[in-house]
């Protein structure tokens, strides 16, 4: 098979888990597929973004993202005429099958059978953590997306119950491939190295660790309150650490860190390296996870496969992919996820015990099986299997 990546909408470092899941997709379907060929539909600015090991994947360089004179003129008459320019481009492809790997079809209307890569959707529960465009662009092409593509990936369980209670979309259509995480997040041996990150950042006390775009949905501001509770009640001294791409609650959260007086307590690392996050990992005490919304929450592996401990929210996917490896709470309530951080931090038997758990779980998201279930939806959405 000829296969497109659709890569239009590709903006890297911009993209939080979704760029996470398809570097991690591209990088092992290049070492596992040897049969078909790939061609990555990027936008040329960003086309040097991708390691390319295998002879089969080529890059074909578009230019239809913003700012760009495609992008506008494709804007322009979508909404003066219903005319996307970007239809007729995709149809000339000579290609078998083309996967969209965020969320949509882009465009939509073509005649390649699809694959959508269908990551979650938060706007219909929580449409007040979107701003006006973002929330129309969502309800304009979600639902039409998930009807239209031949095939959907959902990356959990929990995203394909949505599919089928808040779209109607046939659960038959739909197969559950979990996100796979990257060999990189494993126990760290090398001590020099980690002190030497340690200092890097100025990690001078023991930490708990949250690595999360500051979207609405994330939840920083429970995160601080509890946070404040820990500090007042049983005199907590360690810091929390933040990393991750600033978006449109960054402000409310350094305002808010200012106005708890937590400034001593908390330190912003901002977005890191990708290199740098299982050292991160590896030095923390915990992970603190106290998301409201997530179709997967991919640092959950990350930190499970690199020995941390795992305290988190009970929300949406979260506990399908933990399982019995971490301590759960409520994420509406400073008042549960401050003792259920606290019982953590201070019980060193627990942190072990569930230190083993999250070992044995992680290695039930490895990228072999991402990429084997990712191939095995190809053929079907080519009409080369019979569904399972």
């Amino acid at each position: 098979m000829r296969i497109g990546l659709n890569l239009v909408r590709f903006v890297p470092g911009d993209m939080g888990g979704m760029e996470t899941y398809f570097r991690n997709l591209l990088g092992h379907l290049q070492q596992l597929d040897q049969a078909n060929d790939y061609w990555l539909l990027c936008d040329e600015r960003y086309a040097g973004s991708f390691e390319l090991q295998n002879s089969s994947f080529r890059l074909k360089p578009w230019n239809y993202t913003r700012p760009s004179w495609r992008w506008f003129a494709r804007g322009v008459l979508r909404n003066a005429l219903g005319v996307d320019i970007l239809r007729p481009a995709f149809n000339r492809l000579e290609l078998d099958l083309v996967h969209h790997p965020f969320s949509f079809l882009n465009p939509t209307g073509t005649r390649i059978p699809s694959v959508l890569t269908f990551h979650d959707a938060q706007h219909e529960f929580f449409p007040e953590f979107f701003s006006p465009f973002d929330l129309r662009q969502r309800r304009q092409f979600y639902r039409r997306s998930a009807e239209e593509a031949t095939r959907i990936i959902a990356i959990s369980a929990h995203v394909k119950a949505d599919l089928v209670e808040r779209y109607g979309i046939s659960p038959d259509k739909i197969d559950v491939v979990h996100n796979g995480c990257s060999p990189a997040y494993r126990i760290i041996a090398d001590a020099a190295a980690l002190e030497t990150l340690r200092r890097r950042c100025g990690l001078d006390r023991p930490f708990l660790y949250y690595p999360a775009a500051t979207w609405p949905h994330k939840n920083h501001q429970t995160l601080l309150a509890a946070l404040k509770l820990l500090r007042e009640r049983h005199g907590f001294d360690g810091q929390l650490v933040l990393t991750g791409i600033a978006k449109q609650s960054q402000g409310a959260i350094e305002a808010e860190i200012a106005r708890l007086g937590l400034s001593d307590a908390v330190r912003i690392l901002g977005y890191l390296p990708y290199e740098d996050l299982p050292g991160l990992y590896n030095l923390a005490r915990l992970l603190v996870f106290p998301s409201r919304f997530e179709g997967f929450g991919i640092p959950l592996v990350e930190a499970m496969a690199s020995g941390c401990p795992v305290a988190c929210s009970s929300a949406t996917s979260i506990p399908e992919v933990v399982g019995e490896a971490g301590l759960f709470f409520d994420p509406d309530s400073a008042e549960e996820m401050a003792e259920k951080v606290w019982r953590l931090w201070t019980d060193e038997g627990l942190r072990g015990d569930l230190r083993a758990r999250g070992l044995r779980r992680a290695g039930l998201f490895g990228l072999d099986s991402m990429a084997q279930g990712t191939l095995r939806v190809y053929e079907k959405a080519a009409g080369r299997a019979h569904d399972d």
